[in-house]
Parts: C-alpha cells; sequence; structure tokens
C-alpha cells in the first residue's frame, strides 16, 4: 500500500492532538502525518487559506486536509475550526491553487474528466460530475464552529491532481442533471496539493 499524506493536525481552542486520528478504515500504522495548518485571511492578505466571505468563514478560521492513498482508493478528511457555529459546508477538490479571485481555484477535478466540460462551463453532468469521480465532502460544524467531514473515492491520483479545497454556501451538492455539483457560491477556498 502507497500512502500521500498532505496537510494534516489542527490546533482548535481545545488544543492540539499530538497525532491525528487516522481516517476511517485506514490502518493506523499506514498514516505517517505531515502537518499543516490553513488559517482563513481575507483575500488580499491571504497566502494560502482565503475568505471570500467572512461572514460564512471568517478570517482566523483553520481548515486542515488529510489524504490517505490506498490499494484503488483514497481517503480525505477536512477538518475545520472556528467556522461558523452549526451550519453546514459543501467542500471540493479543485483543480487549481486558490487566489485573490474566487474562480482561481477552477473547476472541480474530476477523476474521469467530462468532455463536454470547459473551464468557463464546468460540468453539470452527473455522469461527471458525483461523489465517486470526484472529491466532494459535506462538513458540519459544531456549537464552537468546529466540524470534520471525510469520504473515501474509488480511485488514486496520477500525474492530474487537485490542488485546493474550496468550501461552498450550501451544506449539500447537488446531483440532478444541469446542477449536478453545484453548491453555491465560493466562500473559502485553501490551497493543498494532493501530492
Amino acid at each position: 500500500m502507497r500512502l500521500v499524506v498532505v496537510v494534516v493536525a489542527l490546533c482548535l481552542t481545545t488544543g492540539c492532538a499530538t497525532d491525528p486520528e487516522p481516517v476511517r478504515g485506514t490502518p493506523a500504522a499506514a498514516v505517517v502525518p505531515v502537518r499543516e495548518i490553513g488559517v482563513l485571511a481575507p483575500a488580499e492578505a491571504a497566502d494560502t487559506a482565503f475568505t471570500y466571505d467572512p461572514v460564512a468563514a471568517p478570517p482566523g478560521a483553520e481548515l486542515a486536509l488529510e489524504v490517505v492513498r490506498g490499494d484503488g482508493t483514497t481517503a480525505v478528511r477536512l477538518s475545520a475550526g472556528m467556522l461558523q457555529p452549526d451550519r453546514g459546508y459543501a467542500a471540493h477538490a479543485h483543480v487549481n491553487p486558490c487566489g485573490r479571485d474566487d474562480v482561481d481555484a477552477g473547476p472541480h477535478y474530476q477523476h474521469e474528466v467530462d468532455p463536454a466540460a470547459t473551464p468557463e462551463r464546468p460540468s453539470v453532468d452527473p455522469a461527471y460530475a458525483n461523489p465517486h469521480n470526484e472529491v466532494w465532502l459535506e462538513l458540519t460544524t459544531d456549537a464552537r464552529g468546529n466540524g470534520t467531514a471525510e469520504t473515501t473515492v474509488p480511485f488514486v491520483f496520477d500525474d492530474r491532481v487537485p490542488s485546493s479545497i474550496v468550501l461552498h454556501e450550501h451544506a449539500t451538492t447537488e446531483t440532478e442533471q444541469g446542477r449536478a455539483g453545484s453548491a453555491g457560491g465560493r466562500i473559502a477556498c485553501f490551497t493543498a496539493p494532493f501530492r
């Protein structure tokens, strides 16, 4: 089994864990954490973690991403701290790094790319825009604004890898034809390459 872990660990107001728990279904001995915290900042002052909506994704909120590659699958866990309390966020892997504009992250990463999609018109075909061909997470925060979301996709990354995770304004991602993959506006972005 080959393992890749990117951007792990999160210091929340309750403190930092010495070692994060492995993503569910991952052998504990296989997790070799690499730690990095993305702290949201206004777009004009951000380096790797950008907020585009300071109310929904407050500056100072923390994001962490753990990616574990297994035999034909990839497990992904997104942790957050100090976001809005008791709120849902849909999150997706995107192809480009974050930038000052919310569109800089480009479209969703797709394992099998929709041939009809373009950068100006991202895929909304459920045959391609779905949680088995893209990385979709649904993060729900607690009363303190902390939360964790996990998914396992049935593929591993090759020479094409996502470069960021984008938080969207809606709590869930749409799945119907013509809307598949849609989750509302982009409210935050964390540059976290899935190496």
